[in-house]
């Protein structure tokens, strides 16, 4: 689904799930096929302290890539790879990377393709940058599409065992303190 609540063609949007104030919004986004953490406020403080690059708030990701990992992948990922953003080349920041043995994540609907004799690995990419498709590009960059990608955590707030679709509240006070250890 669309990480929004404006309807765009026929596809699923936040407002499929659930009903909001008119004023709340989802800091940051996900694409259309990411799945994972999303944080909805109407508090633009919290909104510009999490978007603004100022800050270089850390975001985990967990990307199931395509083939069996490598360790110079693993450490091209670490110094930063070239992508293309808007038709210009990028050089991303410095990130952390590491292998993922076994992940806890829900199951997909619907999966990703599977392949017998291909197969697959899970990573963890903590950027402190947002581009579009970023992880994407990045994994691509070094030899290994993502097939599934999830944001499992925006700087302290994790996606532990929440279900798709699930919600959370968190009033202010503890959720900028878990944000931002105030």
């Amino acid at each position: 689904m669309l990480s929004q609540f404006s309807k765009e063609g026929d596809k699923k949007t936040l407002a499929d799930l659930f009903d909001v104030e008119k004023d709340v919004y989802p800091v940051g986004r996900l694409d259309y096929d990411s799945e994972g953490l999303l944080i909805l406020t109407n508090d633009k403080q919290l909104n510009n302290r999490l978007l603004n690059p100022m800050f270089k708030h850390k975001k985990e990701y967990y990307a199931q890539v395509d083939g069996t990992i490598t360790d110079d992948a693993i450490n091209k990922l670490q110094q930063g790879v070239t992508i293309n953003i808007d038709g210009k080349l990028y050089n991303t920041k410095t990130a952390i990377a590491r292998v993922l043995e076994n992940p806890i994540v829900c199951e997909r609907t619907p999966p990703i393709r599977f392949r017998k004799d291909i197969p697959t690995s899970w990573i963890s990419l903590i950027l402190t940058e947002g581009k579009n498709r970023q992880v994407r590009k990045m994994t691509a960059a070094v030899g290994f599409p993502t097939l599934r990608l999830i944001r499992n955590s925006i700087e302290n707030i994790y996606l532990d065992a929440m279900k798709p679709g699930e919600i959370i509240s968190i009033s202010k006070v503890p959720l900028y303190k878990k944000l931002f250890n105030e």
